[in-house]
């Protein structure tokens, strides 16, 4: 119970900075980027149950695993952004499967190596966790977004409402 107040009260934190400009922050928004790190922390060290002793190993290692899985995934996006020279469509389409096969290769690899080295720190029933407390933590954050732009939205429509209203009258 005291970690679920913790992650609500992290997410109460949250939510205000998503709400501070019309858009939404940008990822290199680092204030924001801190207090959405800091949330997920509690947030996934509460769903593992990790030790104090254990979360000391644990994040280290996972900041290391999520950096280098962040690069690789980066990797996959930029696949298609790549120009083609001389190639026929089919030439590049094949090209592009091969790319996408590569980099997903590659995240599979992190990820054992990574496995590996998280089980030398928190049992495996933890480690089957993680991948579901991740999602869990990424659909929450995007409801809370969600959430957010619905506010702001149904503020607009009040004071468009109430500014139409006054130029009535005024009329």
């Amino acid at each position: 119970m005291k970690g679920l107040l913790v992650i609500l009260f992290a997410l109460m934190v949250i939510a205000p900075a998503f709400g501070q400009d019309e858009d939404l922050p940008t990822v290199q928004d680092t204030k924001v980027r801190d207090k959405i790190q800091a949330a997920r922390i509690a947030y996934i060290t509460d769903q593992l149950a990790l030790t104090p002793a254990e979360a000391e190993k644990f994040w280290p290692i996972y900041r290391e695993f999520a950096e280098k899985r962040r690069d690789i995934r980066q990797q996959l996006r930029d696949v298609g952004n790549t120009p083609s020279q001389n190639k026929t469509k089919e030439q590049i389409d094949r090209d592009l499967v091969d790319r996408q096969f590569n980099v997903k290769q590659q995240e599979l690899n992190l990820e054992k190596d990574y496995s590996g080295r998280l089980l030398k720190v928190i049992s495996a029933q933890k480690l089957r966790t993680l991948p579901e407390a991740e999602r869990r933590f990424r659909q929450m954050i995007l409801e809370q977004i969600q959430r957010r732009q619905l506010q702001q939205e149904r503020q607009r429509n009040l004071q468009d409402q109430s500014q139409q209203r006054l130029q009535q009258r005024n009329n």
